[in-house]
C-alpha cells in the first residue's frame, strides 16, 4: 500500500489494512497527540522508533508487528494482540497491558516500569533483559517464556511458570505466590520456597512477603 505523509518519521511498513493505514497517516500529518488505534488492525506493520506516547491501542491487532525501540509511554493497550510482535527495546512505561496477548512476543530489553499486566498470556515470550520494576504481574502466563537477565523490583508476581521458563540471571525482588506447572501437576509457591525454585534455575530474585521488611 502506497501512503505518503508529511511528518519526518514514517513507518518502516504501513499496515495492510486500509483503515489502519489511513488513521496512521492522518495522525502523522497532525504531528501531535496520541494515536487513536482502538480496534484497528496493524498486523505486520513496522512502527519501529515511532513516538506513540499516550496513544490508544485498546483491542488493536498487532500480530507480527514491529515496534523496535518505539515509545508507548502511558498508552492504553488493554486487550491488544501482540502475538509474534517484536517490541525489542520498546518503552512501555506505565502502559496498560491488561488482558493483552503477548504469545511469542519479543520484549527483550524493553522497559515495563510500572506497567500493568493483569490476566496476560505471555507464554513463549522473550523477555531477556527486560525491566519490570514496579510493574504489576497478576494472572500472567509465563510458561515457556524467557526471563533471562530480566530485572524486577518489588513486583506483584502472581504468575504461572513451568520447567521451560528461563530465569537464568534474572534479579531483583518480587511478591508471590507463583504457580509452577510440572509433569505431575501444578503447585503454588511463595516466600523461601519460590525463591529456592528460582535459584535452582539460575535466578537471583528475592521473594518478599507482606510482613517481611524490604
Amino acid at each position: 500500500m502506497r501512503v505518503s505523509c508529511a511528518k519526518d518519521w514514517t513507518p518502516g511498513k504501513f499496515p495492510e489494512d486500509r483503515t489502519a493505514a489511513q488513521r496512521l497517516c492522518e495522525w502523522i500529518d497532525v504531528g501531535e497527540g496520541g494515536l487513536d488505534a482502538i480496534d484497528l488492525d496493524f498486523t505486520g506493520a513496522d512502527l519501529s522508533y515511532g513516538d506513540f506516547s499516550e496513544s490508544w491501542f485498546t483491542d488493536a491487532k498487532l500480530v507480527n508487528a514491529r515496534l523496535v525501540e518505539a515509545e508507548l509511554y502511558r498508552s492504553d493497550a488493554q486487550g491488544a494482540d501482540f502475538s509474534g510482535a517484536d517490541l525489542t527495546g520498546c518503552s512501555l512505561v506505565r502502559v496498560n497491558l491488561d488482558d493483552a496477548v503477548l504469545r511469542g512476543t519479543t520484549i527483550d530489553q524493553a522497559n515495563l516500569v510500572k506497567a500493568s499486566l493483569y490476566d496476560v498470556d505471555a507464554s513463549g515470550a522473550s523477555c531477556r533483559g527486560t525491566q519490570f520494576m514496579g510493574a504489576s504481574l497478576l494472572g500472567v502466563n509465563l510458561r515457556s517464556a524467557d526471563l533471562s537477565n530480566a530485572v524486577f523490583q518489588e513486583n506483584s508476581f502472581q504468575v504461572t511458570l513451568d520447567q521451560n521458563t528461563k530465569i537464568e540471571g534474572a534479579s531483583g525482588s518480587v511478591f508471590g505466590p507463583a504457580v509452577i506447572v510440572e509433569e505431575e501437576g501444578s503447585r503454588e509457591l511463595s516466600g523461601a520456597a519460590l525463591e529456592d525454585w528460582i535459584k535452582v534455575k539460575g535466578g537471583a530474585i528475592r521473594v518478599l512477603t507482606v510482613d517481611r521488611e524490604v
